[in-house]
């Protein structure tokens, strides 16, 4: 598999899931440095939406990038590790103000 970079958008399968959380196949923003997507064979992710959010940011973020095949929201509140293995193919990048706002808007959420 070619190396999975941070700011990337790829495919994930997020099954088995419990609750609220994101299900099925579905993109995720890779968060996590290109390093540690290297060495520990996981990364950290958040799930995408195409669906309008009512929730704004900090819970979501939309993304102004062209290079994405859909118009689509981060769902910055469903952040995951996965599995290297549960990482597809790779379907576009965010912009490195994107990634800034969406590590921001975590950051908001989790009180640093």
């Amino acid at each position: 598999m070619a190396k999975i970079l941070r700011g990337e958008i790829r495919w994930a399968d997020l099954n088995p899931t419990r609750g609220h959380e994101q299900a099925g196949m579905r993109p995720v923003l890779i968060l996590s440095h290109d390093i540690f997507n290297e060495r520990s064979g996981t990364v950290i992710a958040m799930a995408l939406t195409s669906q309008p959010q009512h929730a704004g940011f900090p819970l979501t973020l939309e993304l102004k990038s062209e290079n994405l095949p859909k118009h689509s929201w981060i769902k910055i509140s469903q952040i995951r590790t996965l599995s290297v293995e549960r990482i597809g193919k790779k379907i576009g990048r965010v912009s490195p103000e994107e990634l800034a706002q969406a590590v921001e808007g975590l950051n908001e959420i989790i009180g640093t």
